[in-house]
């Protein structure tokens, strides 16, 4: 059963429209019993880094989600600013993120090579996936995703690192550490690329 985290941000329908279509069991959370039988969790997110930490902090799931994940060691993905709370911090904000794989969040507009940078980095870019497998089975040539983003996380260890993009820099936008995966883009809006992964992940 893959449980949808619900604490107030992020497009939840349209993760379980995808779910849906292709037959495989999904629901929500918005509340500690909503995770009875699961087996997989996605974490989106949308906005700001202090305000999702917050809300997800205040949510009331927040201890029983670090027991999934850290204990019962629950596969989970976290998605554009889902991703980036997974890291121990984010120069956006001040409070600190979920620590679940090392690295610092950092602003595009801090980046030498920012100085001609549209931002947020918004629309369609090419994914160069490190593997064709996990996440990326079938996507290793030629996909592109959708992002919406304007900070990017900076993994501490190469390791942790399991698809990079382009946009001023090369920056990570996918990231694994044992049972706890990352992506920057939005996979929900970006047509059969997205179903893929998102089948993929249900399948790990």
């Amino acid at each position: 059963m893959i449980t949808i985290i619900d604490y107030g941000l992020g497009n939840i329908q349209a993760f379980v429209n995808v779910y849906k279509r292709l037959h495989i069991p999904v629901r929500v959370a918005t509340c500690s019993d909503d995770f009875v039988g699961t087996t997989k969790l996605i974490l989106p997110g949308v906005g700001a880094f202090d305000h999702a930490m917050h809300r997800l902090d205040n949510s009331g799931m927040r201890d029983s989600v670090d027991g999934l994940v850290l204990v019962e060691k629950i596969p989970v993905l976290g998605i554009c600013v889902g991703m980036q709370m997974l890291a121990n911090g984010s120069d956006e904000g001040s409070l600190p993120g979920l620590g679940w794989v090392p690295g610092q969040v950092r602003a595009f507009a801090s980046a030498p090579t920012s100085k001609d940078l549209v931002l947020p980095h918004m629309g369609w870019n090419d994914v160069k996936p490190e593997t064709g497998t996990g996440l990326f089975a079938g996507l290793e040539k030629e996909s592109r995703f959708y992002f919406l983003h304007s900070f990017y996380f900076e993994c501490l260890q190469q390791k942790n690192k399991i698809a990079a993009a382009s946009y001023g820099l090369d920056f990570t936008c996918a990231v694994a550490a044992d049972n706890v995966y990352g992506v920057q883009f939005h996979p929900e809006k970006s047509h059969h690329f997205g179903v893929t992964l998102l089948k993929n992940f249900a399948e790990l």
